[in-house]
């Protein structure tokens, strides 16, 4: 959408934008432990997962069918190591706010941190050239203190596809959305502690939460088994793999 369009269509979009937040539910983050450990024995991965409401799992009840579940799950029987997480999340809330979350909690030091932000990020009307130096800024604070050796980024969803949103709200949010994830593999091309992989998503109905905004189940599982398997193929050394 080119900047003249935008600023033509800026007063209804401000519009739908506020109308949209009035109708919409809110929905309550999934309930369920924030921390924990699946399986037993030597090698024991560290992971921390951070982010706003996909991190936190609005849109299901529980945590064991939210993100966090399946991602711990399924990286768990991919590397027959046992794995010890830490979820730290706040609904709402942008990569600056989330970077501010991180640095007042107390962290355990992690292996991979997965950082699941950016809807927030558009709907604030963060540039793609902000949001990348607002990533840099938090993946670098996680790895230059010691909080993790790698970090991986989850990628914006088809926002495309979200029932909830009216036209011509929704296709300015997915051409935002396509231009993080394009600044997003850029970014992350050029470093070795940094990752970003995409995430076939096809956004059904039943794929949504009620207030047609939020994933439900069969997204968070799609998301949690792909983040596991690109650590486990990508971000692990060879001689951790079963």
């Amino acid at each position: 959408m080119s900047l003249a369009l935008k600023l033509v269509l800026s007063p209804l979009l401000a519009a739908q934008a506020i109308s949209t937040r009035r109708r919409a539910p809110v929905l309550p983050e999934a309930a369920g432990p924030r921390e924990g450990q699946i399986g037993h024995g030597l090698g024991t991965l560290r992971v921390l997962i951070a982010g706003d409401s996909s991190a936190a799992g609005v849109g299901v009840a529980h945590q064991n069918d939210a993100f966090s579940g399946y991602f711990t799950r399924a990286l768990n029987r991919r590397t027959s190591r046992p794995v010890r997480w830490r979820l730290v999340a706040r609904s709402g809330y942008t990569t600056l706010q989330v970077h501010a979350l991180l640095r007042e909690s107390r962290l355990p030091v992690a292996d991979i941190a997965v950082v699941l932000t950016g809807v927030n990020d558009v709907i604030g009307l963060v540039t793609p050239r902000r949001a990348i130096e607002q990533r840099m800024a938090l993946a670098d604070w996680l790895i230059g203190e010691g909080r993790a050796a790698a970090v991986l980024y989850s990628p914006l969803p088809p926002i495309n596809q979200f029932p909830l949103l009216p036209q011509p709200l929704r296709g300015f949010m997915a051409a935002e959305a396509r231009l993080h994830n394009e600044a997003i593999a850029a970014w992350t091309a050029t470093r070795k502690d940094v990752f970003h992989t995409p995430i076939d998503l096809q956004l059904s109905p039943r794929a949504m939460a009620s207030d047609g905004f939020h994933p439900a189940e069969p997204v968070y599982r799609i998301c949690g088994e792909t983040l596991a398997r690109f650590v486990a193929e990508k971000m692990l050394p060879q001689e951790t793999k079963p």
